[in-house]
């Protein structure tokens, strides 16, 4: 007999990402259920619910949580909230939890949609895009240092019911989620200013110190014309946000250039997240790190369409590096990446 079908949320990773949505779903009055492997925060949530710290809000929620194994039933709408590189491993997990006319959200940082499509199916895959700052900090505890976009789309851009319902739920999160019929331009544009992001991790600065240091600027322009020319390549028109202008590093325009850049510090500036999720693991949480796996997809494209990526392909080295001990953040390998521009 087939497990019953429900309308619960279900929130399958519940750290910065997933966390934070699904509180603020959760105090909405939606009923949410929270999935993660770390027992721990599953212990504590169910405990003493969860709890959103930070300028942006704050405040405690009760919840339920579970471990994947104690998952139970089928679902209508799994919003997955996991690092790249376990996207794969949770996707096989909770596919017998999807029911048919289910669907997976890739509320993640990468290219997640085209993995997640290959297990579930394209059908039961939809987009998403979050650029909001959150940190987990142990737990039961999230801090949710900043706002920012917040992006949902259809793989093919079609305007659906499902997608606008969709749209309807993330606007309790943050009312000015957007509906794209261009979910890949922002998952694209995206890789572009996340390539800063994992760069800066290579140093102990802040995200907007880093931006504003004008040593930086020759590397992080040539970073994100590497990246931004792959998604030309397959046909991705990659799209802007929170002070980002991709069009700008595309074309060389120096001035225009020079005001995002001036944006995005100011925008980093203003959030309590100073540093990336790609630094606080390495250096705070001393585990793997989700960069190579999120660039894996955009290094593929590349080979397929016969495009160099030097100042990529370094970077995911040494992120690996530092990974594995061999290497210290800081100790010059910002400096080793920007020699390749």
């Amino acid at each position: 007999m087939a497990e019953p079908i429900t309308d619960s949320i279900i929130i399958w990773g519940a750290g910065a990402i997933g966390g934070t949505i699904g509180a603020h779903l959760a105090r909405a009055g939606h009923d949410v259920v929270f999935v993660d492997v770390v027992e721990e925060h599953v212990a504590a949530i169910n405990a003493e619910g969860l709890t959103i710290e930070g300028p942006v809000a704050a405040f405690t929620v009760p919840a339920r949580a579970v471990t994947p194994a104690q998952l139970t039933g089928r679902h209508r709408l799994i919003l997955l909230a996991v690092k790249a590189h376990h996207t794969e491993a949770a996707t096989r997990a909770l596919l017998p939890h999807l029911a048919e006319d289910g669907a997976v959200v890739s509320c993640q940082n990468g290219l997640n949609e085209l993995t997640i499509a290959e297990i579930v199916g394209r059908a039961r895959t939809i987009g998403a895009f979050v650029n909001f700052g959150a940190d987990y900090l142990a737990p039961g505890r999230i801090t949710y240092g900043g706002r920012g976009a917040v992006v949902v789309g259809e793989l093919d851009g079609a305007t659906t019911p499902r997608i606008t319902a969709l749209h309807a739920l993330l606007r309790q999160f943050d009312a000015e989620a957007v509906l794209s019929d261009n979910i890949f331009g922002y998952l694209w544009g995206k890789g572009g200013y996340g390539a800063i992001l994992k760069s800066s991790a290579l140093t102990n600065d802040s995200i907007a110190d880093y931006i504003a240091d004008p040593a930086r600027g020759t590397m992080l322009r040539a970073l994100v014309r590497e990246v931004l020319t792959i998604a030309r390549a397959e046909g991705v028109t990659p799209l802007g946000f929170n002070g980002f202008d991709p069009a700008a590093f595309l074309a060389g325009d120096e001035p225009a250039i020079q005001a995002s850049m001036a944006a995005m510090e100011r925008y980093n500036r203003g959030s309590a997240k100073s540093h990336s999720g790609i630094w606080r693991d390495l250096a705070v949480r001393k585990r793997p790190t989700d960069a190579g796996a999120q660039l894996a997809p955009m290094q593929a494209a590349a080979r397929r369409h016969g495009l160099p990526t030097p100042l990529v392909d370094k970077l995911v080295a040494l992120i690996a590096a530092v990974e594995r001990g061999e290497r210290q953040i800081g100790d010059g390998l910002a400096e080793e990446l920007g020699a390749l521009a």
